[in-house]
């Protein structure tokens, strides 16, 4: 199982669709989990959330919704991918390619922080570990320096701020990489 999370600016970019295409066919016929980024959606909660100065966890709710709309648009592009919300429906889908959209009530369960220093990167990560994956895969749209350390991306932005703890003890394998060289 590989779990791929393409970043929301993919689609700002207008790459995403160009993107799912290259995963499909490198993909074809293996079990594939495509975690989505927030990307605009999500951009507009922490706008909302500074103007507004509601919580964190109100904002983290409003982000997670942010990745649903996400994963509802990549369905909507790629009719074939299954939308699945939970562990065990990945976990029992026969399904080969497969759009998270995550169950906030899962998220809130596994005891996930409400905070802005977990975004879809360690989600994905979260769920990588859940799967027991052999591979989890970060699309970006930003230049990406392979010489770059986990923590290194970590201090430029390129990953969350809980990456690094996130994927700590892990089994699979971690690569970042520029969406052109999905």
């Amino acid at each position: 199982m590989i779990v791929i999370k393409l970043g929301g600016s993919l689609a700002a970019a207008n790459s995403l669709l160009d993107c799912l295409n290259r995963l499909e066919q490198r993909y074809q016929g293996r079990a594939v989990v495509i975690v989505m980024g927030g990307g605009v959606f999500a951009d507009q909660v922490r706008m909302a959330q500074q103007h507004w100065q509601f919580n964190d966890e109100c904002a983290h709710a409003m982000a997670v919704l942010a990745m649903q709309q996400m994963a509802w648009l990549v369905k909507g592009l790629k009719a074939d991918f299954e939308l699945v919300q939970s562990v065990s429906a990945i976990q029992q889908s026969l399904s080969k390619i497969m759009i998270w959209s995550p169950d906030l009530d899962e998220l809130n369960n596994a005891g996930i922080p409400a905070t802005w220093d977990i975004s879809s990167d360690s989600l994905a990560a979260w769920l990588a570990k859940r799967l027991l994956a052999d591979e989890l895969i970060l699309v970006k749209s930003a230049v990406i320096d392979s010489k770059l350390s986990l923590v290194q991306f970590a201090d430029c932005g390129i990953i969350d701020k809980a990456f690094c703890e996130c994927v700590a003890n892990t089994g699979f394998s971690i690569r970042i990489v520029n969406q052109q060289y999905v």
